[in-house]
């Protein structure tokens, strides 16, 4: 079996030597190219393929040098005879390999029910939800801490910044942290009870491999956040959904289910219909905790963003006893500074910090140490909270962009059955509103033609958790990605695009 040339084929403006050394050791490792075959000389496959001499013999030296190939003086190239790997009969073109064949996997299959969250363009569309106010960060701050921290690396010659650190994270940014919480939420902590994350994400998935045994049922909040749904699953455990109402987590419903391992929630601000958890479930949740035996996975992640009044406290704070140590709280700083920071924290019972330090050493090691020190410069020299007195003001004067917007350009251009059932929720709180909508057809409709419209939206049967957990349907529109100016005008063209579906759907139909 000797090579054709005519099989062979090159594309300009790529390596010439590479791609003959890799068509070349495909053939071999394929078997179309048999143990001993000769190759052509460098002077014929540079002829046949229109290349110069130098870019086949270069080609060839690798093949010899990885033991494809191998030389005889005056002989010229053979391939050479490599234990193990199978050659085709003769006559028999070598079989295909197979197309889109899938690992087989537990793990796999879990995942295939989630989708990753879409990558966002240089400019964030209205109604993009899940982002900050972007256009806010402070650019040239930033740099300059970024910038001391590399002076300060090589004028000290310092290595602890260009080296391993503490798998729990950088000790100074843990300490601001835990004075942060107590300042803020009220939430008493120590450093040492603090461990630094790639985001809430990541958090969520510690706390469920350090806490849950595979095969465990963990509840969720239904519907709720799809990517803690897909966090939790890591663990191997079950994951079951827990119904909402007007007060949050309904405890009636989590009795029911039977035991669990594990509960994840959202009280102070529920993601992603809004509500607040009721001071009363909070306290029966609790209860439910202390007599089940099973750990509480509180997630604040879009705490600082309350509107009236202070932020509401964790649900640790009101906790007493064995309780407060089965209570893990999740914080990040992804709705406050930017989402590709990939900075959170997990605060959890210190009788857990050397596991879930191991575990993080595991998983990716550490969190940068730069992004770290600049994070605890941020902190520490005052910005941070001046920052996030900034973006709490920016994501209210949005918040009220969207609302008067909705009732001024939105529902005037709707069919008059219809404005009654396109009230968006009240917003006390965070980046989203939420539209709740009477059936799943019209969310796929309105959702659809949002899209095709150039607006960002998200349907809930996207974002509300695992596919199965909830048939309610609505739609979030996150406020605080574009300025009020824009909030207008989207508004405005949504309400035109959804006018021609609305009039061709009658609401009896749409509601069943």
């Amino acid at each position: 079996m000797t090579l054709d040339p005519a099989g062979m084929s090159l594309l300009p403006g790529q390596g010439l030597a590479q791609q003959i050394y890799a068509q070349l050791k495909d053939k071999i490792l394929q078997g179309a190219l048999a143990a001993s075959a000769r190759l052509p000389t460098t002077r014929e496959l540079a002829l046949a393929l229109g290349v110069s001499r130098n870019t086949v013999v270069r080609a060839y030296e690798a093949l010899i040098s990885e033991g494809f190939v191998f030389g005889r003086v005056g002989s010229g190239c053979f391939v050479a005879e490599i234990a193990g790997l199978s050659q085709p009969a003769a006559g028999k073109a070598p079989a295909p390999a197979s197309q889109g064949q899938q690992p087989g996997t537990e793990l796999w299959a879990r995942l295939q029910d989630f989708e990753t969250a879409p990558t966002v363009g240089l400019r964030p569309r209205a109604f993009r939800h899940g982002l900050p106010a972007l256009d806010l960060f402070p650019h040239a701050l930033w740099s300059r801490l970024q910038a001391r921290f590399w002076r300060q690396q090589e004028q000290q010659r310092q290595a602890a910044g260009l080296s391993y650190g503490d798998p729990a994270g950088l000790p100074r940014l843990r300490e601001l942290i835990a004075a942060y919480l107590s300042h803020s939420r009220g939430l008493q902590c120590s450093a040492e009870q603090v461990i630094i994350t790639a985001g809430s994400q990541q958090a969520i998935a510690m706390a469920a491999l350090a806490l849950v045994q595979p095969g465990d049922r963990v509840g969720m909040e239904s519907p709720g956040y799809r990517a803690a749904a897909a966090a939790l699953s890591l663990s191997g455990a079950d994951v079951v959904p827990v119904p909402l109402d007007s007060q949050g987590l309904r405890i009636g419903a989590l009795q029911a289910l039977g035991p669990l391992s594990l509960v994840y929630t959202t009280p102070s601000h529920q993601y992603p219909t809004g509500v607040a958890m009721s001071l009363q479930r909070r306290l029966e949740l609790l209860a439910w905790a202390e007599r089940e035996q099973a750990w509480i996975l509180e997630d604040d992640y879009d705490g600082e963003y309350r509107f009236n009044g202070v932020p509401l406290a964790p649900l640790a704070t009101l906790a007493s006893g064995s309780i407060r140590q089965r209570t893990l709280y999740i914080g990040s700083f992804s709705k406050l500074l930017f989402p590709g920071l990939r900075l959170g924290y997990l605060v959890a019972p210190a009788a857990w910090m050397p596991t879930l330090a191991k575990l993080r050493s595991v998983l990716d090691r550490q969190s940068s140490i730069a992004d770290q020190v600049v994070m605890a410069d941020f902190m520490a020299e005052g910005h941070f909270l001046r920052h996030v007195r900034r973006m709490r003001r920016a994501a209210l004067e949005r918040r009220d962009a969207l609302m008067d917007a909705w009732t001024q350009l939105m529902l005037p251009q709707l069919p008059a059955p219809w404005q009654e059932y396109l009230q968006l929720q009240p917003v006390d709180a965070g980046l989203q509103a939420f539209l709740p909508l009477p059936s799943r057809q019209l969310e796929v409709q309105l959702h659809r033609a949002a899209l095709d419209a150039g607006i960002d939206i998200g349907a809930l049967a996207q974002v509300g958790g695992l596919p199965a957990h909830s048939q309610q349907a609505g739609l979030t529109l996150g406020f605080a990605t574009v300025d009020p100016a824009e909030i207008r005008r989207a508004t405005q063209a949504l309400g035109r695009a959804w006018r021609p579906v609305l009039l061709a759907l009658a609401p009896n139909s749409a509601l069943s």
